[in-house]
Formats: structure tokens, sequence, C-alpha cells
């Protein structure tokens, strides 16, 4: 649980870091600032994705011991691919050398070293991960934390150009893996080179589909941001920006908190019982993860009229909630497409089908490009995209619960959750409209308890027997 704990702090600090840096920019800059992480994501995600999906699938405890060469072969790929980054990071800071920070090669210097801080955190974070070392992924995520606050925060205030921030982003995440590097550390074993590259072949085969597909929904996100900046200007995609930054980080935030422990388990039920009690689990993932996420689903849109006003800088309200309500469904579909149904082809590494759902979400986001900005605006981007990723989270639905090869999923406890999610938004609607202080100190309590009190009483998606067993062991010792 610590792995989950930390993670939801880490989104939270992000959350505020991101407001933070939003106010200082102002919307415009902002706007750029955003769209050149989105940049960075996509770079580090066509770079290292591959590499840290390896390491969350074939990685762990035993493996540290075991099986060295997967160890080395992920540090030796990643730091070449690492390099290489760095040396285009520089090559770019000098061509723009003299020209300011707002040139065009400042802002991809940046975006390199971003990207480059973003791979070599994940990959690290990963590896705790793998091994269920809460502890060091608590440091990792509470060291890089407070960097990334000091650095970025203060490159905002003092030089409040987008190239400094993305700097800062990138140098904060790396230094906190290099404090931590002796705790990162595999026991010493000796480097078995013929290995290389059939262990490189392994990752490829495996992650490569993957980040292919990664690829596509950020450069889906990418295309988004730069079809509202080029309709209605960088101000307007600033606007869409951290309307889609805020709505996605409430969904995959907490989804892929829970995707970190649940698939390891998962992985870890292969390793000792096999694949079927591998499917099994991951089939009882899916429906823990409906039913969380389609709660807090529903309570961001009760809640979304008074965080607006309470918690989001002045110069974004009004187009943030529209923006918000628009991208809402798309990302739902998204999250439980990657937390709930690509897991099943990724226990059975069989990975392709990722990528024919991520160029079905791109088609369909394109067709909602040519027909829907001309009629509504940017609001019409941010309808493409909710149709482009829902389109993409059905057909690989389909691929994967459907045919003689299927998963079985418990749909009747998803079913249950659908209608306590229901029962919970209809009680709630009555309230969104209080003043903003009210409003939060009703609906988040009502919600939580109501939809609680249904969880406990029907045990939905068996949450109320998990509970019961992690306090049954305390309650154990407490009679002893």
């Amino acid at each position: 649980m610590a792995v989950i704990a930390a993670f939801i702090i880490n989104a939270g600090l992000n959350f505020v870091l991101g407001l933070l840096i939003a106010r200082l920019l102002g919307p415009a800059d902002f706007g750029r600032f955003a769209l050149a992480t989105t940049g960075a994501i996509v770079l580090n995600t066509v770079l290292f994705e591959w590499l840290r999906l390896s390491a969350t699938r074939f990685y762990s405890g035993r493996v540290r011991v075991d099986e060295p060469w997967i160890r080395h072969g992920l540090d030796r790929a990643y730091l070449r691919l690492g390099i290489l980054l760095a040396a285009a990071a520089a090559l770019c800071g000098a061509l723009g050398y003299g020209e300011g920070a707002e040139a065009r090669e400042a802002v991809l210097c940046g975006t390199g070293l971003a990207a480059l801080g973003i791979g070599v955190f994940d990959y690290h974070a990963a590896l705790a991960r793998a091994r269920f070392d809460g502890k060091l992924y608590l440091g990792l995520v509470a060291v890089k934390n407070g960097l990334a606050f000091v650095t970025m925060a203060g490159a905002a205030w003092f030089l409040p150009q987008p190239a400094w921030v993305l700097a800062a982003a990138g140098i904060s995440q790396f230094l906190a893996v290099v404090l931590l590097r002796g705790w990162l550390r595999d026991p010493a074993a000796t480097f078995e080179r013929a290995r290389l590259s059939t262990t490189w072949g392994v990752f490829a085969r495996y992650g490569l589909p993957l980040i292919a597909a990664n690829a596509a929904y950020q450069l889906l996100s990418f295309v988004n941001r730069g079809a509202v900046a080029s309709h209605a200007g960088f101000e307007e995609a600033g606007y869409f920006a951290l309307a889609a930054d805020v709505t996605s980080r409430v969904l995959t935030t907490l989804g892929m908190a829970l995707d970190l422990l649940l698939f390891q388990i998962a992985v870890h039920a292969e390793e000792h019982h096999g694949r079927a009690a591998a499917e099994a689990q991951v089939a009882r993932n899916a429906a823990m993860v409906f039913a969380i996420l389609a709660p807090c689903a529903v309570g961001f849109w009760a809640v979304l009229p008074a965080l607006q006003a309470l918690v989001v800088p002045e110069a974004y309200r009004g187009p943030f909630e529209t923006y918000s309500l628009a991208l809402l469904p798309g990302l739902f579909a998204f999250s439980m497409m990657l937390y709930a149904v690509s897991p099943g082809v990724q226990i059975r590494r069989r990975t392709l089908p990722v990528i024919v759902a991520a160029v079905m979400g791109l088609v369909l986001n394109g067709i909602g490009l040519l027909v829907l900005p001309g009629a509504f605006g940017g609001l019409g981007v941010a309808l493409a995209q909710s149709l482009g990723l829902t389109g993409a989270g059905l057909w690989l639905g389909w691929r994967v619960l459907t045919g003689p090869d299927r998963l079985t999923f418990p749909w009747g406890q998803i079913g249950g959750a659908a209608l306590a999610c229901l029962a919970m938004g209809l009680a709630l609607a009555p309230f969104r409209h209080l003043p903003p202080a009210m409003a939060l100190a009703v609906l988040v309590p009502a919600g939580m308890a109501l939809y609680g009190a249904l969880v406990w009483a029907f045990d939905i998606a068996g949450l109320r027997g998990q509970v019961l067993a992690r306090l049954r062991p305390s309650r154990a010792v407490a009679a002893e």
C-alpha cells in the first residue's frame, strides 16, 4: 500500500505544482509549456517506455538475484539511449545559444532534458515497485517532489520562460535518482555480454507494441493541443491544457497507482501459480479498477463547479469547466482501457492488439477534428479527443473480451459498481451549484459515505472482503 500512497501523494503534489506554474507563467506561456511537456512525454515514450514496461513485466525480487542479466540489459539500453538524447538536447542548446530562452532551440533543449529526466526517474521507480520496495519508492517520490518544487517553481518565478521550467523538470528527476542510487543498486554479478542481444529482443517484442500505442495517444494529445492553438491561439490552448491535465490526473493518476500494484500481483501469481491464476487475477483487478475509477469520475463531475471556483486560477475559469466536461468521458474510457483491459494482453505477452486500438483512436480523433472544430471551436477538439479515446477503448475491450480465447470479467460486480455510481450521481446532482465551499463540504463526504455504504452492503468488487482481510491480522495481534 505504500506504493499506492506514494503515487497518490506524487500526483497531488504535481497537481499543485501544475497550478502554481500555470499562475506564474500565465495562459499563453503555460500553453507553450504544456505543448512542450507533451512533446517531452512523447519523446520519453518513444525512447524509453518499452524498457520501463519490460522492467515491470520481467524484473522482480527473485529476478534481481537469480537472473541479473535482466537488470544488466535494462541498464545498458537506458545508458545508450540516454546519451543519445542528452547529445541531441546539447546540440539544440548550442544552436540556439545567444538567441534567448524564448527561442525554439532553447525550448527543444529543455524538452529533451525533461524527457531524459522523466525516463530515468520512471525506470528506477519501476524497479522499486517491481521489488515491492515501498519505502524506496516513497523515498524517490519524496526527493523528486521536493527538488521539483524548488527548481521548477523557482525557474517559473525568476526565469519565467517555458524552456527553463522544462530543464528544471528534467534535472530534478535525474537528481532524485542520483541521490538514492545506492539503494537502487542490485547485488554485484558478472556481466554476460552474450545474453545482451537476446534480452533486448525479449524486451522489444513485449514492449514496442505498447510504446507504439502509447506514442500514438501522446501524439493524439499533442495534435489536439496544437489544433486548439492553431484554431484559437495559445491562450485558448492554455485553457484546454489545464483542463486536460487536471481531468486526466483525476482518473489516470489513481488508475496508474492501482495498476502499479495490481499488475505486479498478477505477474507474481504467474511466477508462482501459472498463467491461469494470473489471468484470473487480471479479471479481478479489472472489477476493482472500475469500482474505484467510476465513482471518481462521477465525483469529479459533481464537484467541478466548486473546484473551478476555489482552486483554478481566475484567468482559466469558465473554459476550464467546459473543456473538462467534454474531455471526461473519453479520459474515463482511456483509463479503463489502460488499467483494466490492457493488462489482459500484457499478461499474455501478446501486445500487438494495442496498436490497432491506438490507430482506431487516431482515425476517429482525426475525423472529429475535420468536423467538430468548425461547429464548436476549441470545444470541438475536446469532443474529437473524447471520440477517439472512447473508440479505442471499446475496440480493445471487444478484442480482449470476445472470441474463444477471451478473458472473463466479473460482470455482476462491475454492474453493481455502475449502479452504485448512478445512485451516487443522482443523490449529489441537486447540490452541485451550492456556494463553492459549502458544495465541497457537502458533496465530498456525502458521496464517499453513500458509495462506501453501497460497496460495504453489497461487497462490490470484493472490496469489503479485502478490507476485512487487512483488518483481521491487526485484530488478532490486538487480541494476543
